[in-house]
């Protein structure tokens, strides 16, 4: 049989379907990357109406109360003064299955916050875990293709979880998290949350720094078993999220950062960028800046909650991006799938309308008109539609330069290619997370993975007890024995 060679929808071989091109092996990816733009606009487009990944979700409004000024690093409205407080929305979900699915799935959780801030939205779009299965956009939709349904029974197969993860040793730390007792949350309330990616801030004096948010629930940690789970409705931690803000018993969380600086980042070993590496804390330790409390239920679900739309593009001044690949993709990939999910004013819904004035040049499309949150200051109307014009003095809006982001340098002679990453460490982190555990941990670890890998090929069990070995040969042993007792 002839060897079929994988093409763009136009026909046009591809060269590489495992790595984007970027600005060097840790720098940004580049806007010539249209095979991963076609491959992931293509993707936000397979499903309607709900939303491809995170479709199960809950919403709640709160504060975030700032305890910490950082205006040593950013120049962030919203972070200056403590005691500050800014209204948030924030949407917790599952990842992989569809509104079908339920509540207490094995399965990571969103867990995204929209800053309703005096210069804009901000959203920290992130889940319950530190890390994610990637490092490079140009492998999620086939990830996610790999999580969901079987395509011809519509059931789940846990074998092509396990045939993809065993052909991306990237995502061996995740998976590790994924399968490992905190793998199923019991409710909303009692799990943390992640920004995972690596932002910027930079301060009035244009330095930059490097941060991760962690969101640590002061509910503490609570998790199920595989056991326990199935004994659950399985709209169970949406009901526990509403009923516990109905009785006031009003969740909340201790916002933290770690910071890096920039010297720190061009020194560091480990690609700070890489979203499947933690930072480690004994390095870069956590500080507390603030509280976050949900205390008010929205009124209608689908209005708010189902309508609600976050993107990781959603900065303000003062907070910007990373080179993380992953976070790059994001950028662009969001906000398309919200304007195809949506429509192209999805920004004026109440839910995802920004609390201060808005000012653009952006017209027409579908549900365009004046949004009761913005004062009806949307441009949707017959003023000038274009910039640079000569009506600043009548109102015409004009660019803001002195919030410009302080310029990133690209490291060392950056070539613009596709980076492999094969030869990179994806073992030590999920070995240290692994010697961590209790040995009632490894075993709950290792035997939720016999579950699905006993159900995976030969090949795909020999691939990932190699990774596993690579880890930490005990690791492989137990799963293997894991294995054995369900052959």
């Amino acid at each position: 049989m002839s060897k079929k060679i994988l093409t763009t929808s136009a026909g046009a071989p591809i060269v590489d379907d495992n790595n984007s091109i970027s600005a060097g092996e840790r720098g940004p990816l580049t806007f010539d990357n249209h095979q991963v733009f076609e491959k992931l606009a293509h993707f936000n487009r397979e499903r309607i109406p709900e939303r491809v990944v995170h479709a199960r979700g809950t919403g709640a409004y709160g504060t975030f109360t700032l305890s910490k000024s950082l205006k040593d690093h950013t120049i962030a409205q919203f972070l200056q003064q403590e005691g500050q407080k800014t209204a948030v929305f924030v949407r917790f979900s599952t990842v992989g299955g569809g509104q079908d699915s339920s509540d207490y799935a094995r399965d990571p959780r969103g867990f995204a916050i929209k800053f309703y801030t005096e210069q804009g939205n901000f959203d920290l779009v992130g889940n319950n875990t530190p890390v994610f299965f990637l490092s490079d956009p140009s492998k999620f939709p086939d990830f996610i293709h790999s999580q969901k349904k079987n395509p011809k029974t519509n059931l789940p197969d846990p074998a092509r979880m396990f045939e993809f993860w065993a052909n991306h040793p990237q995502s061996l730390h995740q998976m590790t998290i994924l399968m490992s007792d905190r793998g199923i949350p019991s409710s909303y309330r009692h799990m943390h949350g992640f920004g995972s990616h690596a932002l910027s801030f930079w301060n009035a004096q244009g330095e930059r720094f490097w941060v991760k948010w962690h969101i640590k629930s002061n509910q503490g940690i609570q998790c199920l078993s595989n056991a326990e789970a199935a004994k659950l409705p399985p709209h169970g931690a949406q009901q526990d999220l509403v009923e516990a803000i109905d009785r006031g018993e009003y969740p909340s969380w201790t916002v933290k950062l770690q910071i890096m600086t920039q010297t720190q980042a061009q020194d560091a070993e480990t690609n700070p960028f890489d979203l499947t590496k933690i930072w480690p804390q004994s390095d870069f330790p956590v500080f507390e800046i603030g509280q976050l409390e949900l205390n008010r239920n929205v009124e209608n679900y689908f209005a708010e909650t189902e309508q609600a739309a976050f993107a990781p593009s959603n900065l303000v001044p003062g907070i910007g991006a990373s080179p993380d690949k992953m976070l790059q993709a994001r950028l662009l990939a969001y906000q398309d799938a919200h304007r195809y999910r949506i429509g192209a004013n999805a920004s004026q819904l109440p839910v995802n309308a920004a609390k201060c004035p808005v000012h653009h040049y952006q017209r027409d499309g579908a549900m365009a008109g004046m949004c009761p949150m913005q004062g009806g200051d949307i441009n949707q109307d017959s003023s000038v539609n274009f910039y640079p014009n000569d009506r600043a003095d009548q109102g015409s809006p004009v660019p803001a330069p002195e919030l410009a982001a302080p310029p990133l340098p690209l490291l060392g002679e950056a070539w613009v290619k596709a980076h492999d990453t094969s030869a990179e460490d994806h073992y030590t982190q999920a070995g240290n997370l692994f010697r961590l555990m209790s040995d009632e941990q490894k075993q709950q670890l290792t035997s939720n993975i016999a579950d699905g890998l006993a159900q995976a090929t030969a090949s795909v069990q020999a691939d990932m007890l190699e990774q596993f070995s690579k880890a930490d040969p005990d690791y492989a042993k137990k799963v293997q024995t894991a294995i054995n007792e369900r052959t």
